[in-house]
């Protein structure tokens, strides 16, 4: 059965995508109905026109590199909207909730040969795939949110204890391999127990949390705050040693004990003890640095509470 143009034609203008052929110039030769109503330009007022001249917008030097490689390579060349989200900037009928701003696109070049199979046009084709992008945005989006739930305590929303332990592990083999300093603060809230006694779990909550936010306040980015126990937080030092670490500890312990926690019509005094850890050669664990610092946050409980220790191996043997 011979050709019928007018079949071609009646089915690229009904096809919902967007096609448009160029030539070696740049020059428009087919524009399909997809592209005039999201253009809101005819084929009447395109065709026979530069590309670029028509459509400044367009990423030129990008565009105009993929269309010379079907040229030269005579093979197809595609491009997602993960890529490029989008090569001409047509508005989209889906809610604005979706935060996308134009209609994401995927593009797809190819070759249209003569007989000898050499290349007269570049044929490129838009795919409209704004919904697939904003549901995999959503999806994506759901998932860092748990996988941040999952790594953070409910309460104070600093980091609970496995990631906390996840986080020292690396970093412990990262020094022990390297070379390079690391501390561990563990902080205990002082009279914890009486707090919820006295005045409520409520009242001991208000004080978990604004606690937890004193501390992240002051240490810095590199640091890793996190939840080690129900009135205890752990605080990972990379690149500190001992002094360092010691100095941040006494910074914390004033600005806890300085600060009055409001609960209600209550003002709350809290404390805390801190106990002081630094990496050392002959530790084969990350545990073992955990249990130093603790070993070190009971001296400061037993000297009177609210005060800094550091581990010794005095402290181990007094406990």
């Amino acid at each position: 059965m011979p050709a019928n143009p007018k079949l071609f034609e009646f089915i690229v203008d009904r096809v919902n995508v967007g096609l448009f052929v160029i030539d070696k110039n740049m020059n428009i030769v087919l524009w399909n109905n997809f592209m005039a109503i999201n253009s809101g330009l005819s084929a009447e007022q395109v065709v026979g026109e530069n590309l670029f001249k028509r459509f400044p917008e367009l990423p030129q030097k990008w565009l105009e590199r993929k269309i010379e490689g079907v040229y030269i390579l005579k093979n197809f060349s595609f491009t997602s909207w993960e890529q490029r989200p989008f090569l001409f900037k047509f508005d989209h009928n889906r809610p604005i909730t979706g935060g996308v701003d134009y209609m994401r696109q995927d593009t797809t070049f190819f070759p249209v040969k003569d007989e000898a199979g050499e290349v007269q046009f570049v044929c490129v084709t838009l795919l409209d795939v704004t919904d697939t992008s904003i549901y995999q945005s959503m999806l994506k989006e759901a998932t860092r949110k748990l996988a941040e739930i999952r790594i953070r305590d409910g309460l104070t929303g600093i980091f609970n204890r496995r990631h906390l332990e996840n986080t020292i592990s690396k970093e412990f083999s990262r020094v022990k391999r390297y070379g390079s300093t690391l501390t561990f603060l563990l902080l205990d809230l002082d009279y914890f127990k009486k707090i919820n006694d006295n005045y409520g779990h409520l009242a001991g909550d208000t004080v978990l949390r604004q606690s937890a936010k004193l501390i992240s306040e002051c240490i810095r980015d590199a640091d890793t705050l996190g939840r080690y126990g129900g009135e205890e937080f752990g605080v990972i030092l990379p690149e500190t040693n001992l002094d360092g670490a010691l100095v941040l500890a006494e910074r914390l312990r004033k600005i806890v004990n300085q600060q009055k926690i409001q609960h209600d019509d209550l003002q709350l005094e809290v404390t805390v003890s801190i106990g002081v850890a630094e990496f050392a050669p002959d530790i084969d664990r990350y545990e073992s640095l955990i249990d130093r610092a603790d070993h070190a946050l009971y001296q400061s409980k037993e000297n009177g509470r609210n005060r800094v220790a550091a581990y010794s191996p005095e402290t181990e043997k007094d406990n």
